[in-house]
């Protein structure tokens, strides 16, 4: 056992008198904790206990270190208080990252009921497409899509299921016309996301079939929000998250071109680091999103 250990250990046995009443407190033999005193008497260089057939006492220059180990043992008692205070208690600031498309279009929608649930807790956002890294960015939860996931070493729970469809506003294919099979898209001004590593191959299956064509256009975006934005304006045909565009297909501002064609792998899952010790801000949110978002 290391040095801190070995004086905890002494002011166990100091306070309950004797070698074996320290031991039946801690769970260890009286050997083994007889052995740790002799350790710590050899890292201090002097005997700090008088040993008896009736138990132990203090020799001089034990008495003035058990003052500075009580010291120690009542410090960490002090922090064992604090973290078992904080136990199914979610407080603190929690970092998140999300996807700018998700996060404006969704997540924000829906701290409000989080934070009302959890008032002791403080969301500290940051939206971005870029990809991340938990640990080294100090991050306690990232919301992505599930294709995105190539770290083994961290957890993703999945939060809603989403597709990526093909869609164009009435006003451009009124001018363009309609591709008449997923290959022709190759003929048609695409809008392109061009900050993620192959988002612009688009596939799709149908019947088994798997299909793809690269997005060749004239503009691209650095979100699919922005790209969101350039098909709602007319500029080309995207590829987009149901999560995003549904409604407005709904309102018919969006149509959905090829309804048969599926393209799969796209739901979006709260990721973090792992689920040992995980912090109860960490546990509450991750719970919160798949339910959230089940409901809904």
């Amino acid at each position: 056992m290391d040095v801190p250990s070995q004086m905890l250990t002494f002011v166990k046995v100091v306070e309950m008198g004797s070698l074996s009443a320290a031991s039946r407190l801690s769970g260890q033999t009286p050997s083994a904790v007889s052995k740790q005193i002799g350790h710590l008497e050899d890292h201090v260089g002097h005997r700090l206990l008088h040993r008896t057939k009736s138990g132990v006492s203090l020799t001089d220059e034990g008495r003035e270190y058990y003052e500075k180990c009580r010291a120690l043992a009542d410090t960490f008692g002090q922090a064992e208080e604090h973290i078992s205070s904080l136990k199914g208690q979610p407080k603190g600031i929690l970092r998140v990252a999300c996807s700018v498309a998700f996060g404006k279009s969704q997540l924000i929608k829906s701290l409000p009921e989080f934070l009302e649930m959890h008032p002791e807790i403080t969301v500290s956002l940051e939206l971005t497409d870029r990809k991340v890294d938990l640990e080294e960015e100090s991050f306690d939860v990232a919301v992505s899509f599930a294709e995105q996931l190539t770290n083994q070493h961290v957890i993703a729970k999945k939060i809603m299921s989403n597709e990526r469809i093909i869609c164009a506003s009435p006003a451009f294919l009124n001018r363009h016309g309609v591709p008449k099979s997923f290959g022709d898209l190759a003929n048609f001004n695409c809008l392109r996301t061009s900050n993620v590593v192959g988002r612009n191959a688009w596939q799709a299956e149908l019947d088994g079939v798997e299909h793809r064509v690269d997005a060749t256009g004239n503009f691209e975006g650095n979100s699919a929000d922005a790209v969101f934005k350039a098909a709602l304006a007319g500029l080309g045909i995207a590829r987009l998250s149901t999560y995003l565009v549904a409604d407005r297909i709904n309102s018919g501002a969006l149509i959905r071109l090829f309804p048969d064609y599926v393209q799969k792998h796209a739901d979006v899952a709260a990721v973090f680091a792992g689920k040992r010790n995980l912090p109860p801000k960490t546990r509450a949110f991750v719970n919160f999103l798949a339910d959230r978002f089940r409901r809904n």
